[in-house]
């Protein structure tokens, strides 16, 4: 069984970042600029922006971070993001999601220009990624690829079984391993699904994105499948996946950990975004 190591590989991949970062900051005559906005105190919201700002200056990109009240308004909201879309200096812009219910997460995310939506949830960037067209990505998606393409772990002909169908996980996935330059032969299932275990037991690389903890066992799973486990739940415990990691690790020729799996690599996909967008604004 390969353990798929998220961690060591996004480290690998952010020194390979840097120096890119170097070299286009040389040609634009600037730093790269990637900023990010949170609002209110959501504890898990500021672990990972806490983790994109140290991954970010690590890379050596400008990281502009806003933490804003949790009364923020809509109108104070759309005026940072109208302020930021303006800036030159700034070529990638980040909304953390979730935000606070008062909020319109929608029309924010709308409001951040598409050239600058280093999470690719615009959606003039998911309708560019449904027909493959190039644009910027979602981040843990595109990570997950990453690190199936690290260890030489091709789905190209293969079927691959997506469980969970959000709009910043499971659909732009589906699309991506769907598309031709992967050539996956692509099953999404949902809450709607009649017999999930069914579905997943066909599986040659199965990816996990519904949120409940420790859901699928290896009653579930293919002998030999690749497991990519994109659920991160907090319970009494700590932190584990979607998948029932000691249950299923005999059974599986591959797996993500939880933590030290995906979340790391959607990290490093960032940095990968905005130096995409810097290089696109700058028609490099």
């Amino acid at each position: 069984m390969i353990l798929l190591d998220g961690k060591g590989t996004a480290a690998t991949l952010r020194m390979g970042l840097a120096v890119e970062v170097q070299n286009l900051s040389r040609q634009i005559a600037r730093t790269p600029g990637l900023a990010v906005v949170l609002v209110g105190n959501d504890p898990a919201s500021q672990v990972y922006v806490r983790a994109k700002e140290k991954a970010a200056l690590e890379a050596g990109l400008n990281s502009m971070v806003y933490r804003l009240e949790i009364e923020t308004s809509q109108k104070e909201l759309e005026a940072l993001i109208d302020k930021l879309n303006a800036d030159d200096n700034v070529d990638g812009i980040l909304l953390q999601l979730p935000l606070p219910g008062h909020l319109d997460s929608q029309a924010c995310l709308e409001r951040i220009l598409p050239e600058k939506d280093v999470d690719g949830f615009h959606p003039i960037n998911m309708g560019r990624l449904a027909l493959g067209l190039p644009g910027l990505r979602p981040c843990t998606p595109s990570g997950s690829l990453r690190l199936l393409a690290h260890y030489g772990l091709n789905p190209a002909g293969k079927k691959a079984v997506v469980v969970g169908r959000s709009n910043i996980v499971g659909k732009p996935l589906a699309m991506m391993l769907a598309a031709p330059t992967i050539n996956a032969t692509v099953t999404v299932c949902h809450s709607g699904t009649k017999d999930l275990g069914a579905e997943c037991r066909e599986a040659d690389f199965l990816f996990l994105a519904l949120g409940k903890p420790r859901f699928i066992k290896k009653d579930m799973i293919k002998e030999g499948a690749v497991v990519i486990d994109i659920g991160i739940n907090r319970t009494t415990s700590g932190l584990c996946g979607d998948c029932d990691f000691e249950d299923v690790k005999d059974k599986v020729s591959a797996i993500t950990p939880v933590p030290g799996g995906i979340g790391p690599m959607t990290i490093a996909e960032l940095l990968f975004s905005t130096i995409q967008a810097c290089k696109w604004r700058n028609q490099l």
